[in-house]
C-alpha cells in the first residue's frame, strides 16, 4: 500500500485552540509500569499515537491485558506472564529495554530485542545494563536483543555517569520490587520521570525524591493497581506555541502545566516573544517588528528541552539576525537540518561548540551545533522526515514557504503527536492528505 504524504500550502497566520493530552514518552512508560500491579491499572488522557499501538502489542505478546479507547488505557496481569519480548519488535522504538527489569519480577528472566526509535544519535544500554548487574541480575548482551534472568533483584547504590531518562526509569521500574533499598544518584527529573514515580507511588511503591538528583527507593512485596490522569504533553505544547508564532498568529494551548514550559517561555520571551497565561492556557504572539535572534543550548531538565530545539530551529529561521544552537544531550540530533535547508532554511552545523560552555561532545566529530541565519525566504519542497521532531519542524516550515510542500514519512509525527493532521487543520492550515 502506498505510503500517505502530506501536501501543504501556507494559508497565512494559524488561529485556534489545541488540547494536549499525556506525551508520547510519558504513557509508553506508564504502560510499562503498569505490568507490576496485582490489579487493572487505568492511564487518563492518554494520546492517540502511533507508540500507544505499538507497547500495547509488545504488553500483549507478554500475556497482560490491554484495552484502549479514546482517552483511557487499561492494562491488567493475564494469567500466564512470558518472558520474551517477540523478535518482531526489533527496533521499533526503545522501549523493550525498560520491560527487562518488570519482567525479571514477573517471571524470574526476560528477553527483549534490540532497541530503535528515531536517529537522533546513540542511546546505549550500557546504563540499563549496569545497573540491573548491580541489582544482582545475570544479564547478556546479545546480537539480537538482551537476555537477563534473577530470583529477586537486590537494592544498591548506583550513580549513573549522565542522568539517562530512559536508565533512570529502568532502575526506578526495578528498585521498587527489588529486595532492600537502592539509592539512585544523578537522576534524571525530568516531568515525565516525576510523573512515573508519582504513578508507581501511586501503586504503593516507596520513593523519595531529592533535589540534589537523588532518588531513594524501598522495595516493598508487591504493588496494586492504580489509576492517574496524565499531564499534558510539553514538547507538543510547544511546538505548537511556535506554530503561532512562526506564521504571525496565536494557538492557545490548552493542557499543559506552566510549570512544564518554565524555560522554554522564557527562551520565546527573550526573542520578543509576548504571553498571555492563566490557568486555561498559554498562548504567544509575536510583535510586529518580528522576533529577535537568540543563542540557545539544550540541556537535561529543568534546561532547555532537546525535543523544543527542532521547531525552534525553524522560528530562528524567521527570526531577526544569527541565532546560536547548542545541543548537548544526543549527537547527532541535528539529521533533520537537510530537509530544512531543501526548503531554503539558512542553517550551517558544526563539530564546535557554538553557544554554550564545552559539552561532552566537544572532542567528537559530532556537528551539535548550528548557526542560523534570519530572516530566511522558505521554498515549497518534496521532503522525506527522518523522525518526529523533525516531521513536525517540516510542517512549521512549510506554513510560511513560498509555494507548495510534499512531505513525505509523515508516520513519524503521528508516532509522537496527537492527531496532528486534525489539530494543524483547525488552526487553518491548508493540509491535505494524498498517496
Amino acid at each position: 500500500m502506498a505510503e500517505e504524504v502530506w501536501s501543504i500550502e501556507p494559508s497565512g497566520p494559524l488561529r485556534g485552540d489545541v488540547e494536549v493530552r499525556g506525551s508520547k514518552n510519558g504513557v509508553s512508560k506508564h504502560m510499562v509500569a503498569a505490568m507490576l500491579g496485582s490489579g487493572e491499572s487505568s492511564i487518563h488522557n492518554a494520546p492517540e499515537v502511533g507508540e500507544v499501538g505499538i507497547t500495547a502489542a509488545m504488553l500483549e505478546a507478554l500475556g497482560i491485558n490491554v484495552e484502549i479507547s479514546r482517552t483511557e488505557i487499561r492494562i491488567a496481569q493475564g494469567p500466564e506472564i512470558k518472558p520474551r519480548v517477540p523478535d518482531a519488535f526489533t527496533g521499533l522504538n526503545r522501549i523493550p529495554i525498560l520491560m527487562l527489569g518488570p519482567l525479571l519480577h514477573l517471571a524470574g528472566e526476560a528477553f527483549v530485542p534490540l532497541v530503535g526509535g528515531d536517529p537522533i544519535g546513540r542511546r546505549p544500554v550500557n546504563f540499563h545494563v549496569e545497573a540491573l548487574r548491580s541489582m544482582g541480575a545475570e544479564v547478556e548482551v546479545g546480537d539480537t536483543g538482551i537476555y537477563a534472568k534473577a530470583k529477586r533483584l537486590n537494592g544498591t547504590r548506583i550513580e549513573l555517569p549522565y542522568p539517562s531518562v530512559g536508565a533512570t526509569e529502568t532502575i526506578l521500574m526495578s528498585a521498587v520490587l527489588a529486595e532492600g533499598k537502592t539509592v539512585l544518584k544523578n537522576a534524571a527529573m525530568e516531568p515525565e520521570v516525576v510523573e512515573l514515580a508519582l504513578f508507581l507511588q501511586r501503586m504503593g511503591a516507596r520513593i523519595e525524591l531529592s533535589p540534589d538528583r537523588r532518588i531513594v527507593i524501598e522495595g516493598v512485596e508487591r504493588l496494586r493497581g492504580a489509576s492517574t490522569w496524565l499531564n499534558g504533553d510539553r514538547i507538543e505544547a510547544f511546538s505548537y506555541l511556535v506554530a503561532g508564532l512562526i506564521t504571525g498568529g496565536e494557538v492557545r494551548v490548552h493542557g499543559c502545566p506552566q510549570d512544564r514550559l518554565v524555560t522554554a517561555i522564557t527562551t520565546l520571551a527573550r526573542m520578543g516573544a509576548q504571553f498571555d497565561i492563566n490557568d486555561e492556557y498559554l498562548c504567544a504572539t509575536a510583535p510586529p517588528e518580528g522576533l529577535r535572534a537568540a543563542a540557545v543550548q539544550t540541556d537535561t531538565h529543568p534546561g532547555f528541552m532537546t525535543d523544543w530545539q527542532t521547531p525552534l530551529m525553524v522560528l530562528f529561521t524567521q527570526s531577526q539576525g544569527m541565532s546560536v544552537l547548542h545541543e548537548t544531550v544526543f549527537e547527532n540530533r541535528l539529521v533533520y537540518v537537510p530537509a530544512l535547508q531543501k526548503m531554503g532554511c539558512e542553517i550551517e552545523v558544526f563539530d564546535q561548540c557554538l553557544g554554550g560552555p564545552a559539552c561532552r561532545y566537544h572532542d567528537t566529530n559530532a556537528r551539535h551545533s548550528a548557526v542560523v541565519r534570519g530572516v530566511s525566504q522558505l521554498k515549497g519542497a518534496d521532503v522525506t522526515l527522518p523522525d518526529i521532531r523533525a516531521g513536525f519542524s517540516a510542517v512549521l516550515a512549510a506554513a510560511v514557504a513560498d509555494g507548495t510542500s510534499t512531505l513525505r514519512g509523515v508516520h513519524h509525527i503521528e508516532r509522537g503527536y496527537h492527531r496532528p493532521f486534525e489539530q494543524f487543520a483547525s488552526l487553518g492550515l491548508n493540509i491535505r492528505r494524498q498517496r
